[in-house]
Order: structure tokens, then C-alpha cells, then sequence
């Protein structure tokens, strides 16, 4: 059994950065997390042992301080906190930031904004917000629902695949032939290169196993990514989900990762699928 990782593993800058925050802070004073900082349950537990404390809303947090999570939030949402004499601190990742700051320019000039992403993700509430109109879509049917507007502003949710925005841009275009529409692309460097690897990976890979968490969407994306050039691909939260059955002598096994998976969890599950090669090159006594 060969094993192969792809390019640009581990947790992005981003992440890594929300979280030193948040553990620095609760070092000082009690800390809330608005909403789960990260997308994975492993780094969201060790937070918790840390005692840092997570709330959904901003009357649920009994801290002095609160921080805002790497996937960001909408003006209204902050205002709220400090309304409530809260201290705000903000995690949120710089490309997330690029993409309000794109958003506002667009309906500054007034394009109608349409954002391609998860309508229920926490970064496209965060980026919607502010507005008072908007559309979210995902896919052929939701641009088929589109109404018609003189000009059309699209960014995307930041963990999105650079060829779904272009696919649904153009049948925007297709769809609406006498409008402006406008593409800022926000897709975030550190997904595209993870999106980009994981294509050659699984180009080469007999199985990939995708590590990160289940609600996860860029792990989910890589899932999807995979499994268009590759029959076998599992996703897995932690080497405990790791399955012997999964594995023949003659697979070349490819490992890829979502952008909040921690180091530690991606190495254990390395030594698990070197340990479990070893075991299948030992010879068969007669």
C-alpha cells in the first residue's frame, strides 16, 4: 500500500489565527465564541477544555468579551453585541473580509447582489446580513428562480469551488442576456489551491480519504471534488474513523484535508494508514 498526500494540508492561515486569538484571550479573562469558531468538532472540543464557551446568540453570552468567528459577521450582529456593552473581538478571516468589503462596492453601485453559497452558512448570514434584498443560489434551479434585474452583483461564499461560481455566473448570464452582471471573485486562495490538489490527487489515488469535520463545507467540497475522479473516497473526522476494510496491498491511497483540520489529527491518521501498509506487506505464512 502506497500513501500520497496532496499539496497545501493542515489548517489555512485564517483558522489558525482565529484560534490563537481565542486561546490567548482565555488565558487573560473568560471568553464566548459567537457561533462555533471552526467547522470541526476536535478543535471545538479542545476549545471547550480550555474553557472557552460557545453561544448562538448575543443574549446568550454571560463573558465581558465575545469574539466574532473566522467566518465573520454582518454589521447588525456586531452592533448588537456591543449594544449590549459586550467587548467584540473580531476573528474573522481577512478573505472573509474581502468578501464583505466586495459585496458593499457592489451594491454601493447598485448591482442587486446575488451570493452563491449555502443560504443557512454562517458566513453567507454574515454577508447577508446588512442587506435588505438579496438572492442566494446554488445551483441551475435557483438561477432558473432568479427575478430580472438591471444589473446583477455575484460574489461567492469564500469556500466555494471556483467552477461552480463560473458555471452558475454564466447561466446567469444566459438567463438575464439584457442585464450587467458582475463577478467579483471571492473565492479564497487557500480553497482553490486545496481544490486544485485534491484533483491531482484523486487523479492518482486507488482511495482518498478526506480528513475535517462533518459540517465542514470546503471538507464537504473536497468530498465532492474527489469523488469525480475517484470511486473510493471516504471522509473521516479522525483516525478512529478509519476502516481496515478499505485497504488492499496494491491501493495507492491519497490523503487530503479540509482548511480546520488540525496537524496532530491529520499525522495520527498517517501513522494509522502506515501501519495498517505495513501490516498488509508482512508475508502470508503457509
Amino acid at each position: 500500500m502506497k500513501i500520497i498526500k496532496a499539496e497545501h494540508l493542515g489548517m489555512c492561515f485564517g483558522v489558525r489565527d482565529a484560534i490563537a486569538l481565542a486561546v490567548n484571550t482565555a488565558r487573560r479573562e473568560p471568553l464566548t465564541v459567537l457561533g462555533d469558531l471552526v467547522h470541526n468538532e476536535t478543535v471545538l472540543a479542545d476549545l471547550r477544555e480550555r474553557d472557552i464557551r460557545f453561544a448562538r446568540q448575543p443574549d446568550d453570552v454571560t463573558t465581558r468579551t465575545v469574539m466574532i468567528t473566522a467566518h465573520g459577521a454582518s454589521e447588525r450582529a456586531v452592533a448588537q453585541a456591543r449594544g449590549r456593552g459586550l467587548n467584540v473581538l473580531q476573528a474573522t478571516c481577512p478573505l472573509v473580509h474581502f468578501a464583505h468589503r466586495a459585496l458593499a462596492q457592489l451594491v454601493a453601485e447598485g448591482f442587486h447582489p446575488v451570493i452563491i453559497g449555502q443560504r443557512d452558512h454562517v458566513e453567507v448570514r454574515g454577508l447577508t446580513g446588512d442587506l435588505a434584498e438579496f438572492d442566494v443560489i446554488l445551483s441551475g434551479e435557483d438561477v432558473a428562480g432568479l427575478l430580472r434585474h438591471p444589473r446583477l452583483g455575484i460574489v461567492a461564499q469564500t469556500t466555494q469551488p471556483v467552477e461552480r461560481v463560473h458555471h452558475l455566473t454564466d447561466l446567469i448570464r444566459r438567463r438575464f442576456p439584457g442585464s450587467e452582471v458582475r463577478l467579483r471573485d471571492t473565492v479564497c486562495q487557500p480553497t482553490k489551491q486545496r481544490q486544485q490538489a485534491a484533483i491531482a490527487l484523486a487523479q492518482r489515488a486507488d482511495v482518498v480519504i478526506v480528513i475535517g469535520g462533518r459540517h465542514s463545507n470546503n471538507t464537504r467540497e473536497l468530498v465532492q471534488t474527489c469523488a469525480r475522479h475517484c470511486a473510493r473516497v471516504h471522509h473521516v473526522q479522525t483516525a478512529g474513523d478509519l476502516r481496515p476494510e478499505w485497504f488492499q496491498a496494491d491501493d495507492t491511497v491519497g490523503i487530503t484535508a479540509g482548511t480546520s483540520t488540525p496537524d496532530g489529527v491529520i499525522h495520527e491518521l498517517e501513522a494509522w494508514l502506515q501501519a495498517r501498509a505495513d501490516r498488509l506487506a508482512e508475508p502470508v505464512l503457509a
